[in-house]
């Protein structure tokens, strides 16, 4: 039967499927483990305690939004190195893989005065919450405890994400994954080690998951970073790369102004649901934990629509780069189609084992059952979710930076943390109904993604002038 022009105008054929895989999948499959071994971590400190999951998951978040901010600082470089690629400039490609570097090791100390000067009063704002002050201060204790250990792997974390993005721009998304995979058996081996003291060592508990978490971030560095120089051949970008950090000035500003509204962005927006959560804290110490579970399930589930992203970032990006603006387009709304089509079966899949996991859990049935209903409203909206994050990925790729910054983070603290804040002091809502009307906000992001995108303001090709 032959395919009306509706259906190919938003589907493609089995070879278009093959192509968005090829991308999307081994980062599907890295992400994917690497969250299912922070889903065992997780079991893992919470079968010890309550009060020390909690205070892992504090710091966690905390240490979220520093990841997310040197991810928004290597996606302005990356837009630049994937269109570079694209056009087959290599050159281009090692300047903005200079200047990830540079602007990560800024962060990268920025972040260590922030955790070592403030790091317990950032921790302090997660524990206002009703709850008895023996449980308080003991999470207190274990946050601190794994927040100072973990930022020893910060390094190797930031060397880690500016050369695996940078190969992603290059079309190599097989060696991340595999350094990932690696780098997640290394964690959950010695998570079992460390945290349980097995094999004759002390168990160390939250302490021990740090200490693990440590080791694989080094694993991962020397996986990525030794077989990348070992095939320069096929890393062209690295030929050169450390006899200077020389950046032409124009394409060293051109990055710049890409770059700052990813950085806030990324900073803000995980800011922003950082801040959601201390919101949501201030219910009951109980929905620390609970929350705690369902993001970290979440979080391998999410895992498809995020590499679609990631993937549209790439395929659509090297298009734009190529000057092929209508294929770009064409291609663009076919991935979204994709990415959305594919969450409406796994949000069906993570509602099912929703009441299920948290049972797994050395807990509270109180926490277990808010557990299961914030997870099965994370499933309803993952779609929505998956819509909002490939239109974010598809106007980064044109380098409409300042929109997506307006579309994303500020979104998040002009609509979703103001009405969060509205509803805890002017009604009665529990937890659950405000938890859901905060999560559902998320559908207006979507509509005007889809506007934006139809307009085709990010249909452009940002590297077309040479840069000298």
């Amino acid at each position: 039967m032959k395919a009306s022009p509706l259906y190919k105008k938003f589907f493609g054929d089995r070879a278009f499927y093959k192509m968005a895989l090829a991308v999307a999948l081994p980062i599907m499959i890295q992400n994917g483990i690497t969250q299912f071994v922070g889903l065992l971590d997780n079991l893992m400190v919470g079968s010890v305690d309550t009060v020390q999951m909690t205070g892992v998951a504090i710091s966690n978040q905390l240490l979220f939004v520093f990841n997310l901010a040197i991810f928004g600082a290597i996606s302005g470089a990356g837009i630049y190195g994937a269109q570079f690629y694209g056009q087959g400039d290599m050159g281009g490609v090692r300047y903005a893989f200079r200047y990830k570097l540079l602007i990560c090791g800024a962060l990268l100390l920025l972040g260590f005065g922030i955790f070592l000067f403030f790091g317990e009063d950032l921790i302090r704002l997660y524990l206002k919450g009703e709850g008895e002050t023996e449980n308080i201060e003991a999470s207190l204790y274990y946050a601190k405890e794994y927040l100072y250990i973990v930022m020893i792997g910060l390094l190797p974390y930031v060397l880690a994400q500016c050369y695996a993005g940078t190969l992603r721009e290059c079309g190599q998304t097989v060696v991340p994954m595999v350094a990932g995979i690696v780098s997640v058996l290394v964690n959950l081996i010695f998570n079992g080690i460390l945290i349980f003291g097995l094999l004759g060592f002390p168990a160390m508990g939250a302490a021990g998951a740090a200490v693990a978490t440590v080791i694989s971030r080094f694993v991962e560095a020397g996986i990525i970073v030794i077989h990348s120089h070992r095939r320069k051949g096929t890393n062209a970008f690295l030929v050169g790369a450390y006899r200077s950090l020389y950046i032409p000035g124009k394409l060293f500003g051109q990055i710049t102004a890409k770059t700052i509204p990813l950085l806030l962005n990324e900073t803000m927006w995980a800011g922003g649901m950082a801040m959601l959560a201390q919101r949501y804290s201030l219910m009951h110490f109980d929905v620390v934990p609970a929350h705690n579970i369902a993001n970290t399930v979440a979080n391998v589930f999410n895992v498809a629509f995020l590499a679609m992203g990631t993937a549209i970032g790439i395929i659509v990006g090297q298009l734009l780069g190529a000057n092929k603006l209508e294929e770009a387009k064409d291609t663009d709304r076919k991935l979204i189609t994709f990415s959305v089509s594919i969450c409406f079966v796994i949000g069906g899949i993570m509602a099912i084992f929703a009441p299920l996991i948290p049972e797994l859990y050395n807990t509270s049935e109180a926490i277990r059952a808010l557990a299961t209903k914030m997870l099965l409203i994370t499933a309803m909206v993952m779609p929505i979710n998956s819509l909002a994050n490939a239109c974010y990925f598809t106007m980064r790729s044109g380098g409409k930076t300042f929109i997506t910054f307006l579309f994303d983070s500020v979104y998040v603290w002009v609509i979703m943390l103001p009405l969060c804040i509205v509803l805890q002091t002017y009604t009665a809502l529990t937890i659950v109904p405000l938890f859901l009307i905060c999560q559902f906000a998320d559908i207006g992001k979507g509509i005007v993604g889809l506007i934006l995108i139809k307009k085709g303001v990010w249909i452009q090709n940002i590297v077309k002038e040479e840069i000298v």
